[in-house]
């Protein structure tokens, strides 16, 4: 589980885990086993030091604390991830492309497949859906396939050293150090993401000991290994005990009637179905659901997409608290089980491209000799480079920004 604003939650990963480095979690790439290597630090030394000795009064035994930070090490790339979290910085149009794209949505249908009998049994146990649980994991992990390999311990003792979050990352540290001390896994194993999270669905330290299971009876809480059993049970677990209700939906997209009242929109006003009928807010497809109270959202501004959201929509911010990331498992999860993509329209963005100007530009930089990676319209590092590296040779100034002048001249 990842880091959300309110503390202890679940799922950071959305995105270098989803490929969202470019997307936020886990960041299982060859890119991501050079970048954090640690380095010199005395003052994180010192503070290591000092660290023993409060462990210590919390009850973590010497051995433990002997095995668990040998070899620790100051991982600056993790500050950097810390500042700059997915989530919280991409648009939810770029946000969606990466996490509910479609080769995500086939890789997780199959994966419905493929772990079906499983996930019936998960689903039958905690009362949430199938597709739910796999939207989850598909979000948090592309469904196992980037769970992290970043050492846990350095990651928390970094984060705990480097104060922002001093006392929330040094409360996980603990945690991560109880978990060695009981034995379920080796300090070679924890491995996860830059932020701590780790397994298939992404848990913090404090949310392993509150919310894993061992669905087996194995005698384990397993969340690493390449079985996502006990993973997907966990994340199951989790949504039950923040509250989810089975046969609900977290939300669904709407259309807003001309001239709707923008200040009726976001968590803080909730009306009954009956009533945002009556202000004109309709079901993009078929009826709006009956499923107790409800709040618009207009995420991306007027204009764009909306939403009426329901209790379930809360409960997965227990899971993480931005709203891309709840709206990203959301989607995904109904896409998972035939939905149709977003049928709002978002607005250009600042540079006055909409994702297809910008999927384009991918392409004709491609074509050029300039390698701009998938052409997703998601205008990442790799992108940035291509739009500089082509600058620099036609003698234009190097900004790496996209813009239509760019796309024009490529055409």
């Amino acid at each position: 589980m990842g880091i959300s604003r309110r503390g202890v939650t679940a799922g950071l990963a959305a995105l270098a885990a989803s490929g969202c480095m470019g997307g936020g979690g886990p960041v299982d790439t060859p890119a991501a086993r050079t970048a954090f290597r640690p380095v010199q630090n005395p003052g994180f030394d010192a503070w290591v030091a000092a660290f023993r000795t409060r462990a210590l009064a919390r009850g973590i035994q010497p051995a433990t604390l002997d095995a668990g930070l040998r070899g620790v090490g100051f991982l600056p790339d993790v500050v950097d991830r810390d500042r700059n979290q997915t989530e919280f910085k991409r648009t939810l149009e770029d946000y969606l492309a990466i996490v509910a794209n479609d080769a995500r949505v086939a890789t997780g249908r199959a994966m419905l497949v493929r772990h079906g009998p499983l996930l019936a049994e998960i689903e039958a146990r905690f009362g949430v859906e199938a597709h739910v649980v796999a939207a989850v994991w598909g979000v948090e992990s592309r469904f196992g396939e980037r769970r992290g390999d970043v050492p846990v311990i350095s990651a928390l003792a970094t984060l705990a050293y480097d104060g922002r979050r001093g006392a929330f990352f040094e409360q996980q540290l603990i945690a991560a150090l109880r978990i060695l001390q009981r034995g379920d896994v080796t300090p070679a194993r924890m491995l996860g993401s830059w932020a701590g999270a780790m397994g298939h669905t992404q848990f913090i330290p404090t949310s392993y000991e509150a919310f894993a299971v061992d669905f087996r009876g194995d005698g384990r809480r397993d969340i690493w290994s390449d079985d996502p059993t006990d993973a997907l049970a966990s994340a199951a677990a989790y949504l039950n005990r923040s509250g989810w209700r089975r046969g609900q939906p977290w939300g669904v997209e709407v259309r807003l009637p001309a001239g709707f009242n923008a200040g009726l929109a976001g968590r803080g006003t909730s009306k009954s179905v009956l009533e945002w009928r009556g202000l004109g807010v309709q079901a993009a497809f078929g009826a709006l659901p009956e499923a107790g109270a409800a709040s618009v959202l207009i995420p991306a501004g007027a204009g764009g997409p909306a939403f009426l959201i329901f209790r379930n929509f809360t409960v997965l911010t227990r899971y993480n608290n931005a709203v891309n990331y709840v709206i990203g498992v959301g989607h995904l999860s109904d896409r998972l089980r035939g939905g149709p993509p977003i049928q709002g329209r978002f607005p250009p963005d600042a540079a006055g491209m909409t994702i297809a100007d910008r999927k384009l530009l991918q392409r004709r930089l491609t074509a050029a000799g300039f390698d701009a990676g998938d052409a997703d319209g998601v205008i990442g590092s790799k992108t940035r480079e291509a739009i500089s590296a082509y600058q620099q040779s036609v003698g234009l100034p190097v900004t790496g920004e996209p813009s239509l002048e760019l796309l024009r001249r490529l055409g």
